[in-house]
């Protein structure tokens, strides 16, 4: 039932257990390694170059050229080597592509190499490497934490499993919403386990209900986070939440594939990857299309939206954007269910755009006089549901954005979605959460085998946001990039046939400017 997508919010997620503990001298030599600080706060130098420029060394801290997991990286031509203590420690040593060999390191060795630039038999270490300025105290940190370096992993991660998690109802009207979700997920994760996994690792879902109201989501999002330990979140489906949630996820740096509708007034985060366009690109197109194809000169405008929601601001700025497009005047109204407010706000109008709830949105048609009949302009996900029982007037009036359309279909998304229809047991009901949800899954199953068997946040991260022309299958293709953290921005324009019953699309994609 698409009027629930209104209620779609942030945020879901089970995992594995907490991440690694430390003692108090690994957790100071991990901020050595990362860092470049030293315990209290002190400083660390470290000498560059063969003049011994020395230069503090929270600049080039361990981890810069070494990488959080120690294995190396190139970097300007060169290749730090693999630091993990199993392999310094190997008991025959090394042998290097210049020839040169020396055995196993041990504490001492590690010393020398970190302050000195020699390796166990003497050789000079690559000129790159700093040589670095610290305490007795402070190397013994360091050589603590590379003994453990191999076991700092992410939350989630095992070494045969990955833990992703979700927040679905399981019970209240919105439970058979959830199960859809969940099947979908589980389908899509079984194939993918059925494969082999990804990486070795086998995916393992875990669901948690987030209740109905926002001290029940946070409750259940703060025991994922503090108590199961997560490694990324995918398609959540909740109820209710605020924007604490959003910075919850963005505290615990925890990823988030493929909320089924981003919050209207949702702030940009670094770490949420949408799959499908949010209200603001829908009704940024919604608004394109009606400055461009339906022939008003310099129209009148009203947005409406609900009064007593968080959704003034994208409602602010669907106003500017319209005015940009050349719209004469655009009013705002917060409606509460005022019809004599509604009908002197709608004086004069050709379009209506309109944020809210599917019951509101009939309602104010049914409140609008029968001699205003401007066009009514909303997002499907919010309205769809009580779009064909408008007043008659409206028909062929009322536009609505679709983030997809069967058109995008490719036989082998179909394909996909129908197996995994056919595992689980699923007809097409609830059909447009279940792209949602495949999308996300695979999304997410992509950006994890780009980040490798050491995976980390920080590389699926990094991963999702190098995916450029990202094929679904169910949608047009996905581009993401640095900044750029909505796959698809735009959406199919499809009118409302009262007489019929049914619903036109109207040929085209209309694409929105990511940076409006």
């Amino acid at each position: 039932m698409w009027r629930a997508l209104l209620l779609v919010a942030l945020l879901g997620q089970a995992g594995l257990a907490p991440g690694l503990e430390l003692t108090p001298e690994e957790a100071a030599g991990r901020r050595i390694y990362l860092e470049g600080v030293g315990s209290a706060n002190g400083e660390i130098s470290a000498r560059v170059g063969a003049a011994d420029t020395l230069v503090p060394a929270r600049v080039m801290p361990c981890a810069n050229c070494h990488g959080a997991d120690g294995r190396g990286r190139p970097e300007g031509g060169v290749r730090p080597p693999d630091i993990t203590w199993s392999r310094l420690t190997r008991p025959y040593g090394q042998s290097r592509a210049n020839g040169r060999s020396h055995g196993p390191y041990d504490e001492g060795a590690l010393a020398r190499a970190v302050g000195e630039g020699r390796d166990p038999a003497g050789n000079r270490l690559d000129p790159a490497m700093p040589r670095f300025v610290m305490s007795l105290r402070d190397m013994a940190s360091l050589t603590a934490y590379l003994k453990r370096l191999e076991d700092d992993r992410d939350p989630g991660v095992a070494e045969t499993e990955l833990r992703l998690g979700t927040l679905l109802p399981t019970r209240g009207p919105l439970a058979d919403l959830g199960r859809t979700v969940e099947a979908v997920l589980r389908g899509a994760f079984e194939r993918v386990n059925a494969a082999g996994g990804i990486h070795g690792r086998q995916l393992t879902l875990v669901v948690r209900d987030p209740g109905t109201d926002r001290r029940s989501t946070g409750q259940a999002l703060q025991r994922l986070l503090e108590e199961d330990g997560v490694f990324a979140l995918v398609a959540p489906l909740v109820p209710a939440r605020d924007g604490a949630l959003a910075a919850r996820v963005a505290e615990a740096g925890v990823p988030l594939v493929g909320p089924l509708l981003p919050a209207a007034g949702e702030t940009a985060n670094p770490l949420v990857f949408n799959t499908l366009p949010g209200l603001r690109e829908q009704l940024f197109a919604l608004a394109g299309y009606a400055s461009s194809d339906l022939g008003l000169e310099r129209p009148e405008a009203l947005v409406a939206y609900p009064r007593d929601a968080d959704q003034r601001p994208l409602a602010e700025a669907l106003a500017l954007h319209l005015m940009d497009q050349g719209w004469a005047q655009v009013r705002l109204l917060g409606y509460d269910g005022g019809a004599d407010t509604l009908n002197h706000a709608a004086k004069g109008v050709e379009g209506l755009f309109f944020l809210g709830q599917s019951e509101d949105f009939a309602r104010l048609a049914d409140q609008l006089r029968a001699d205003l009949s401007p066009y009514l302009f909303a997002v499907s996900a919010q309205v769809a549901g009580a779009a064909l029982r408008l007043p008659p007037r409206f028909s062929g009036r009322t536009f609505l954005a679709y983030p997809f359309m069967p058109g995008d279909w490719t036989a082998e998304g179909q394909a996909a979605l129908l197996a995994i229809r056919r595992s689980q047991g699923l007809g097409n009901q609830h059909a447009a959460l279940q792209v949602g949800a495949y999308c996300a899954a695979i999304l997410l199953e992509e950006g994890l085998k780009r980040a490798g068997r050491e995976a980390s946040r920080k590389k699926l991260v990094s991963a999702l946001e190098g995916l450029h022309g990202f094929q679904t299958g169910l949608t047009p293709a996905l581009n993401f990039g640095p900044g750029q953290r909505t796959g698809l921005a735009g959406a199919h324009i499809v009118t409302v046939d009262l007489a019929g019953g049914g619903f036109r699309p109207l040929g085209r994609f209309i694409k929105v400017d990511r940076r409006m």
